[in-house]
């Protein structure tokens, strides 16, 4: 069953203050974004504008913040009220059209994994690419489809958990548990092969699209040696995509599947 996050907004806001979220999620989403400085910046699935504010603190001329649970965007606009960044917030599902953009960047974290076939997973790639300008960029970072289910217990140091009862098939639940103070709070997404995400933004128009393993930022308190289990298996994973024709790389038969992402193309 699909996660309600109008029912589980505020603990999932909780949700974003586990160290690894700044150490290694957010770290390696800004620098895959690069300098957002006088650029149009568009969040995709921004729950309450985590990654928006952080856009916009870093210079961004425009940032949008889009999400379907009107819950979340009440959090997010909540959060614009008391501490104005002149943030804009928006309800709404990429999947359909949004009146908004064009934009230079569009960025989404656990976007395209909540894709349950192919067919949705191609109607949100298209929704993004709609947003953005001929020469805009895509970030988004998701569950690692190429995760091996079978050393996950690691993550638990981490303050979370990663299982999926029917294992690596096509559009099988994959549920996330994040242990807080209140108690564990559980999200659903789904399944997909790496491959798919490929063809799914080729066809919407990326030309160029790469795949990257998550860093941890320099010098943060743990230290890179307590990441071990997580950099070892990473429990997420990262796409780079630009809009245009191919860059004039084509993609090994190992990058298509996915098991060589450390920057090149998928």
């Amino acid at each position: 069953m699909a996660t309600d996050y109008d029912a589980i907004a505020e603990d999932y806001r909780r949700a974003k203050a586990q160290p690894w979220r700044e150490a290694i999620e957010a770290f390696t989403l800004m620098e895959l974004a690069g300098p957002p400085a006088g650029l149009a910046v568009a969040d995709l699935a921004c729950g309450e504008g985590y990654y928006t504010r952080r856009l916009r603190r870093a210079g961004a001329a425009r940032a949008l913040g889009v999400d379907r649970s009107s819950a979340m965007i009440e959090l997010a606009r909540a959060e614009e009220a008391a501490r104005p960044l002149g943030v804009e917030y928006a309800v709404g599902d990429c999947t359909e059209p949004i009146a908004a953009g064009p934009f230079d960047l569009v960025v989404a974290a656990y976007l395209l994994n909540y894709a349950r076939d192919r067919a949705e997973l191609a109607a949100m790639c298209r929704g993004v690419a709609r947003l953005l300008k001929p020469t805009g960029r895509f970030i988004a970072v998701d569950t690692n489809p190429d995760l091996d289910l079978d050393r996950t217990s690691a993550f638990r140091g981490y303050g979370f958990e990663v299982e999926a009862p029917r294992g690596a098939e096509e559009g099988a639940p994959i549920h996330w548990t994040f242990h807080l103070e209140s108690g564990p709070l559980r999200v659903e997404n789904y399944h997909l092969p790496a491959e798919a995400r490929l063809e799914a933004l080729r066809d919407a128009g990326f030309g160029s699209v790469r795949r990257h393993d998550p860093r941890v930022a320099p010098g943060d308190g743990a230290g890179p040696a307590d990441w071990g289990p997580f950099r070892a298996n990473p429990p997420i994973t990262y796409l780079e995509a630009s809009l245009g024709p191919p860059d004039g790389r084509k993609p090994s038969a190992l990058g298509i599947l996915g098991l060589n992402p450390g920057g090149d193309m998928v």
